[in-house]
């Protein structure tokens, strides 16, 4: 038989293998780039440490979607994406494809969480804020402060009161609580030892902790954020003139639960270590977390000489240079009697 004569169905086998392969690229790239039908928008999912493409599908179909996760690890292997998947907490909305979600969890674009811990909480307050925030791993809960100390790598016997920084912390669901606390006390080591490298000369601060101690309370006792630095200079000079600091936080700090919202005499008197109406020199330990500007403010205070100062009830101070003037700003100020 001629060449000619030769039957044609191997080649129209061929065409329609290869149509059939192209359709079949066209439906997987149409699948790719087509949005996952999700059960609710947003869509927050995690994927566990060590998942592999399918099994990272697996857990997002599990948590509310419907993609398919023999597709999504073809799509991850042909895009050579599949070793790049990152476990964590992610969040999707309508519209989302495969290849955006492929793309997300290889970037590790997780979706976080965040709790602010605002200047002049004490160390209590921050711990119960974790043990009250959402999405972590409540490890440091029934834990003490020593035990906190510990485990965030602290040095042995570090008081943990002052030692965590005050800023919002950014976290994915299931990160732990002690991860956080670490982090705000390695943040608060390194401002500290910034700002004490940076300090003013001739400051009758000895140490980087003398400057913390003295920067909480500061925080406390600021109303006005352009009072700091003279509220700062204020306790720098009764240090310096061996004068008990005389700060009413040191002594709500001292009373704890047992402070009822206004001080009396009597509680002024209070035996206690942290009581600066009592004791001369820095309370032992800080009485809250400072924030930069209050560090700033003892580090580089105000040139002056007051060693008294009032509330006038606005949040803003007057300062007095001797006893006379300030017991005349108690009585205007503070007992509300006419000069």
């Amino acid at each position: 038989m001629s060449s000619f004569l030769k039957p044609r169905w191997p080649v129209r086998f061929l065409a329609l293998g290869v149509a059939v392969g192209l359709a079949m690229v066209a439906a997987f790239a149409w699948w790719a780039l087509a949005p996952i039908r999700l059960h609710a928008s947003p869509l927050d999912f995690s994927v566990k440490p060590g998942s592999t493409a399918r099994t990272a599908a697996v857990q997002v179909r599990a948590q509310g979607t419907e993609i398919s996760p023999r597709l999504f690890y073809w799509l991850a292997r042909i895009t050579g994406k599949g070793t790049e998947i990152k476990a964590g907490s992610y969040e999707i909305e309508a519209g989302t494809s495969p290849w955006d979600l492929l793309q997300k969890m290889a970037r590790g674009d997780q979706s976080l969480l965040a709790i602010t811990v605002p200047e002049g909480w004490t160390f209590a307050q921050f711990v119960h804020a974790l043990n009250a925030a959402p999405g972590l791993d409540h490890d440091a809960q029934g834990l003490s402060g020593a035990q906190i100390m510990d485990r965030i790598g602290a040095p042995p016997g570090t008081p943990p009161e002052g030692w965590f920084f005050p800023d919002t912390y950014l976290y994915a669901r299931d990160s732990s609580e002690l991860a956080v606390l670490r982090r705000a006390y390695q943040a608060m080591q390194r401002q500290l030892s910034g700002a004490w490298a940076a300090r003013q000369p001739g400051l009758p601060l000895h140490t980087p902790y003398q400057a913390l101690i003295l920067a909480s309370v500061v925080e406390k006792e600021t109303g006005l954020p352009s009072d700091r630095r003279k509220i700062a200079a204020v306790f720098l000079n009764r240090l310096r003139a061996g004068m008990p600091l005389q700060s009413d936080p040191t002594v709500i700090y001292a009373l704890g639960s047992r402070y009822s919202g206004a001080l009396t005499r009597k509680n002024l008197q209070v035996a206690s270590s942290y009581n600066t109406y009592v004791n001369s020199g820095l309370p032992p330990t800080p009485i809250a977390l400072p924030g930069d500007a209050s560090m700033q403010a003892v580090l580089h205070p105000a040139n002056t000489r007051a060693l008294y100062f009032v509330a006038r009830g606005d949040g803003s101070s007057v300062f007095s240079d001797t006893l006379g003037e300030h017991n005349a700003a108690v009585d205007r100020y503070i007992l509300k009697r006419s000069p």
